[in-house]
């Protein structure tokens, strides 16, 4: 278990100008990083701390960054961040802490669908990220494209078919599975907007005032649905989140279909990253991707 050390502590104390905290609490529940709520007299933080080589949290960083500028605040919330630091390979990440509610998800369906709407209408040309990131533990590929079936193959799709196991799946049925994504997608019209990348029920929520609350992201420039995919894959999303949201996006065709596809980048991201029953979900996928 990672500690914050004394050093850490006093520093964070010279980046906000306060004095000792009240109390330090280790919060439970991710995977990837150590996290604490700190909280001062006059208000709370989250830190997290990172002791891998990679820069997770430089990504989250950017990414929460970037979402917040395209959010309506009456209806969701994400994060700010206070401040970030890097010392050798330890990583630390100060943002807003948020106290969370069970309250219907209404504001969560809203606000993501006008944070869709308002980043696609910034007029975006291209199809990518600028920057490296990571989905889970995996790296997710910086770099641009101006069609989206390029896009979703080339930065998302083939990265992850590269790392699996040759022995899972072989290069006909690789090379048969691309194609069928290439022909669904080609008729489809995608829309795009600057997505949160990693939408499952753990990395959302709703505030005390019912708003709703988005966090840890995987962002880049992608067909809106790709969210909306993601929300699906593991469950936790309320019939009035899609209500709320096909308000602004209504469901075009061939969208359950789009659901299966996008997803399959999900799964393979998680059979590279824990094997076990995602080798057979990646199996399963193939099977219905190629049935469409």
């Amino acid at each position: 278990m990672q500690k914050l050390s004394p050093i850490e502590v006093n520093e964070i104390c010279d980046e906000l100008g306060e004095t000792y905290p009240k109390s330090i609490e280790q919060v439970h529940g991710g995977d990837i990083h150590s996290a604490w709520q700190i909280e001062f007299s006059n208000k709370k933080v989250f830190l997290k701390k990172n002791i891998r080589n990679k820069k997770f949290l430089e990504f989250e960083k950017y990414c929460l960054q970037n979402l917040r500028k395209y959010i309506n605040q009456e209806n969701l919330v994400i994060p700010e961040v206070i401040a970030y630091k890097s010392i050798k390979n330890v990583e630390i990440l100060l943002i807003e802490w948020i106290d969370m509610d069970n309250f219907d998800q209404k504001k969560l369906g809203i606000g993501l669908g006008e944070m869709h709407l308002k980043s696609s209408e910034s007029n975006p040309k291209m199809f990518g990220y600028p920057v490296e990131g990571f989905i889970g533990m995996t790296d997710q590929k910086k770099g641009w494209e101006d069609n989206w079936i390029d896009c979703f193959l080339k930065l998302r799709i083939i990265p992850q078919l590269l790392n699996l196991k040759s022995t899972i799946l072989d290069k006909e049925i690789i090379n048969k599975v691309k194609e069928k994504i290439k022909s669904e997608l080609l008729n489809h019209k995608p829309i795009n907007a600057l997505v949160h990348g990693d939408l499952w029920s753990g990395n959302a929520g709703m505030d005390k005032s019912g708003r709703g609350v988005i966090f840890d992201p995987s962002s880049w420039w992608a067909d809106n649905e790709v969210d909306i995919a993601m929300t699906k894959l593991f469950g936790g999303f309320r019939q009035e989140f899609y209500e709320e949201y096909h308000r602004i996006f209504p469901k075009k065709t061939g969208f359950e279909k789009r659901i299966i596809i996008y997803n399959f980048y999900h799964i393979l991201n998680h059979a590279n990253m824990f094997g076990g029953a995602y080798i057979k979900q990646v199996k399963d996928y193939v099977k219905e991707i190629l049935n469409m």
